[in-house]
């Protein structure tokens, strides 16, 4: 192993060792749970150590550790959120029409990777391609229901769908 190699684990090794427990305690302050913040802190350290080369350039890793922290937050609370509407969906449902703890399971982790792929549009865009994709309305019927014209909804699909594929890529 080369002296950069050693020097770059070893940068690693002192950030996760000086700022776990500040980081930890700063998400347990935020979340109210030790459990989450646990979590929540290892995913930080996993996002930054996938990319060593931004850490190289840090100079106050504390603010860096909580901007990246920020954001995993914000997509704790997106996850909570729609997990909740989720379940609040369900018990609207009759018994026999339930799915299944394993069915449960794989359609909130489709919502969620549908969540994250169109993270980043406009809430109009998202709006009217959900509406599209989700529900079978049409172009006209979707600016109707958000009072915009057809045109404008043509214009919202093609950006949704140029961002999934971009996503994609």
């Amino acid at each position: 192993m080369n002296d950069a190699v050693m020097a770059k684990e070893q940068s690693l090794h002192d950030l996760y060792r000086d700022h776990r427990g500040w980081l930890e305690g700063w998400l347990r302050q935020r979340l109210g749970n030790a459990w989450d913040a646990a979590d929540l802190s290892q995913d930080t350290f996993l996002r930054v150590f996938a990319s060593p080369q931004a850490l190289a350039e840090v100079r106050e890793p504390r603010a860096y550790l909580v901007t990246v922290g920020k954001r995993l937050l914000s997509n704790f609370y997106q996850r909570r959120s729609l997990e909740q509407a989720y379940l609040e969906a369900l018990a609207q449902l009759p018994q026999d029409s339930v799915p299944s703890p394993e069915q449960r399971w794989v359609l909130l982790e489709t919502l969620q990777a549908l969540d994250e792929l169109l993270d980043g549009l406009p809430p109009a865009v998202r709006r009217a391609f959900l509406l599209s994709q989700l529900e079978g309305l049409g172009y006209r019927e979707i600016a109707e229901r958000l009072q915009v014209s057809e045109r404008t909804i043509k214009r919202y699909m093609a950006q949704a769908y140029e961002h999934c594929l971009v996503a994609d890529l």
